[in-house]
């Protein structure tokens, strides 16, 4: 599309991951599974915390936000990607500032979340005698509610300040989607207040959590140190680490793409960049956060059973019923009569760690 001003650009052009026609059909393939796995598996999350009430604790709380914005996360890009191999690769601009707001709003999320959840293990562990005062209901709802407040008003802020520019000539997004930094290169309008923003606001809301992140996890691993139990402090290092790991990867791309000079990275390294955070991460964090926790498999374990009993109640009797709920745990709890332990609390996990003599 040619013009003088945004006004004479109607739609955006996304290359995509790749122009080749039989890589296209392995991508798609790869992509749509890995979007269904993201979205299967928080689901479960959510309706295991939704229906156990022994889960309505700060932890699943979060948890439960935290499945919901990697859902909605995944379907901010993903399906339109998955369109764009199967048709054609074009956007309206509307369509692509309107991915561009909610792709924000829901990186933001998994931002703070992501920091809150940590600051909530950090209580846990460092404070195990005033978590419960500490992490009230009330604060809970406040810390979410105001996450969620910050992330609108600041994508209605980008998104805005897109809006403004004008657009000439070029329309091709070497993209997936809509991501704010190939749309700046594409304007002919003087970008400097967009970046000036992503540099200051943009970094202060990302990197705040961040900080806090690393402080949570140093004063946990600090904690664990002073732990005499072997067996305690590989579990937590087990747990905190594979915590770390996903942090590490949500953070370092992020990082890597918006806060770091354009001249020191490709489009093909911003799109694979763009890929750990947008389809990897998403999908990990069920397996990570949730569903190696025995809770979350106690919740299911019931859940299925349910299942099972609901379909199968006018056929079998209750024996064979009972028999189909042990093959679930089973299966849930990789034959270990350790985790057929249900419910357990956040507290009874931090105890087991260090012990019954941690003090607040």
């Amino acid at each position: 599309m040619t013009g003088t001003n945004q006004s004479s650009v109607s739609e955006f052009l996304l290359l995509g991951l790749s122009r080749q026609p039989q890589q296209q059909q392995l991508l798609f393939g790869l992509f749509l599974s890995m979007y269904l796995a993201s979205v299967l598996g928080n689901l479960l999350i959510i309706l295991a915390i939704s229906t156990d009430s022994h889960l309505h604790t700060p932890m699943y709380f979060f948890l439960g936000n935290l499945s919901f914005v990697d859902i909605c996360f995944s379907s901010t890009t993903v399906p339109k990607m998955l369109a764009n191999i199967l048709s054609n690769q074009t956007i309206s601009f509307p369509e692509c500032l309107t991915q561009m707001y909610f792709f924000i709003v829901f990186t933001d999320m998994d931002n703070f979340l992501l920091a809150i959840m940590a600051y909530d293990r950090f209580v846990a562990v460092c404070h195990p005698l005033h978590y419960t005062t500490k992490m009230t209901h009330q604060l809970c709802a406040l810390l979410v509610s105001g996450s969620w407040v910050i992330a609108i008003l600041n994508a209605l802020l980008h998104t805005l300040l897109m809006a403004r520019l004008s657009f000439c000539a070029d329309n091709t997004i070497p993209h997936f989607f809509c991501d704010g930094a190939p749309l700046l290169k594409l304007s002919c309008s003087d970008t400097y207040l967009n970046e000036m923003m992503i540099l200051t606001e943009g970094a202060i809301i990302m990197m705040i959590p961040f900080v806090c992140i690393l402080v949570s996890y140093i004063c946990i691993t600090c904690a664990v140190l002073r732990v005499p139990s072997t067996k305690g402090k590989w579990k937590a290092f087990s747990t905190c680490g594979s915590h770390l790991a996903v942090v590490s990867l949500f953070y370092g791309t992020i990082i890597a793409v918006y806060f770091s000079p354009s001249s020191s990275h490709s489009a093909e390294t911003d799109i694979a960049a763009a890929v750990m955070y947008t389809v990897v991460t998403p999908m990990l964090n069920p397996f990570i956060y949730s569903l190696r926790n025995k809770d979350i498999k106690g919740a299911l374990v019931k859940i299925i059973s349910r299942i099972f009993f609901f379909l199968f109640n006018n056929d079998i009797d209750s024996e064979y019923h009972t028999g189909n709920c042990f093959v679930i745990k089973s299966f849930f709890f990789h034959y270990s009569p350790k985790y057929i332990s249900y419910p357990s609390t956040y507290l009874s996990w931090v105890n087991e760690i260090l012990g019954t003599n941690s003090s607040g």
